[in-house]
C-alpha cells in the first residue's frame, strides 16, 4: 500500500474588496491499485482559503455525521481562525480490509454553517482517474470514464441545485438553494448531498490473457488492463453571507442567481 502523504496547502487568495468569499476544500485522493476483485486503498486530505472580509463567516463539511474540516474566524477578537484538516473516509473500511469495486459504502456528506451569519453554499465535486504516475492523460486511462466513481447524489431538485452550465464529465456543481442559517444543531446543517461512494465492478473484468510455453507446460498470465490506476474524487464547499447575496455570488463564484424569500434560483 502507498504510504500516505500529504501535499502543500496553496497559497491564500487576496482578500476580497467587498463581499466575505469563504472557500473550504477536503480533498479526498483514493489510490486503488487493481489487482483482482480487491483493491488497496489509500487517501490524502489537503485544504486551501481565500480570505474573508467579513469575519463571522464559517463553514464545515460534514461526513457521516462528523465534522472532518472546518475553518472557523475565532470569536476571541485576535484575527485568528480556528481552522482543522481531517482525513475523508478513514472509518470507510474495517481494518484490513480491501475496497471492492461495487461494493457500496456508506459516504453521507452535507455542509454546516459553523459561523455566526445566515449564508449560501456551494459544493464542486471533482471525479477522475490517473495511472502510477499521477498522470490524468494516458493510453490506460483512454476508456475510464469519470462515471465509473459513482458518488450518489441525493436531495437534487428539493433541497440542491445542479449547475449544468457549469457542470462537466468531472466536475459536479451543487448550490443549496435555501439560505443555510447560522445556529446550533441541525438547523445549520443542509440536507445530505451524497449518500453512498461505489467503484463500479467494471474495473475488476477487463483483463487480458497470454499464454507461456515451458517446456510440457503452458502457463495462462492473466493481467488486469487497470493495475495501478487511482480514482480521485476531490470535494469543495464555499459560502458568502446573506447581505447582498446575488451580487456577492455574481462576485466570487461569476453566477448569476435570483434570491427571493431565502430561496435560491439559478438565472440562465
Amino acid at each position: 500500500m502507498k504510504k500516505p502523504t500529504m501535499r502543500k496547502p496553496k497559497k491564500l487568495l487576496p482578500p476580497m474588496a467587498i463581499y466575505g468569499l469563504f472557500a473550504l476544500a477536503v480533498v479526498m485522493l483514493l489510490s486503488s491499485s487493481v489487482g483482482g476483485a480487491r483493491a488497496a486503498l489509500t487517501y490524502y486530505s489537503e485544504t486551501y482559503s481565500s480570505r474573508v472580509q467579513m469575519y463571522s463567516i464559517g463553514v464545515s463539511l460534514l461526513e457521516n455525521g462528523e465534522k472532518v474540516s472546518w475553518r472557523d474566524y475565532n470569536s476571541g477578537g485576535n484575527g485568528s481562525w480556528d481552522e482543522s484538516t481531517g482525513e475523508l473516509l478513514q472509518n470507510m473500511l474495517a481494518e484490513g480490509e480491501s475496497l471492492k469495486p461495487g461494493k457500496e459504502y456508506r459516504e453521507e456528506l452535507c455542509v454546516q454553517n459553523t459561523g455566526t451569519i445566515n449564508q449560501y453554499v456551494r459544493v464542486r465535486i471533482y471525479k477522475y482517474w490517473v495511472d502510477k504516475e499521477g498522470n490524468k492523460e494516458s493510453d490506460q486511462l483512454r476508456e475510464l470514464s469519470p462515471e465509473l466513481i459513482h458518488l450518489n447524489l441525493v436531495n437534487l431538485g428539493t433541497d440542491w441545485i445542479e449547475d449544468t452550465e457549469g457542470s462537466t464529465e468531472e466536475r459536479t456543481i451543487l448550490y443549496y438553494n435555501k439560505m443555510l442559517p447560522a445556529g446550533e444543531g441541525e438547523v445549520s446543517k443542509t440536507p445530505l448531498f451524497a449518500d453512498k461512494l461505489t467503484i463500479d465492478g467494471k474495473l475488476a473484468t477487463k483483463v487480458s490473457q497470454t499464454e507461456e510455453q515451458n517446456g510440457n507446460y503452458t502457463t495462462i498470465i492473466t493481467t488486469y488492463l487497470y493495475d495501478g490506476v487511482q480514482f480521485r474524487l476531490k470535494v469543495e464547499v464555499d459560502a458568502v453571507q446573506e447581505h447582498n447575496a446575488e451580487d456577492a455570488i455574481l462576485s466570487a463564484w461569476g453566477r448569476k442567481v435570483s434570491v427571493s424569500d431565502n430561496m435560491l434560483r439559478l438565472v440562465d
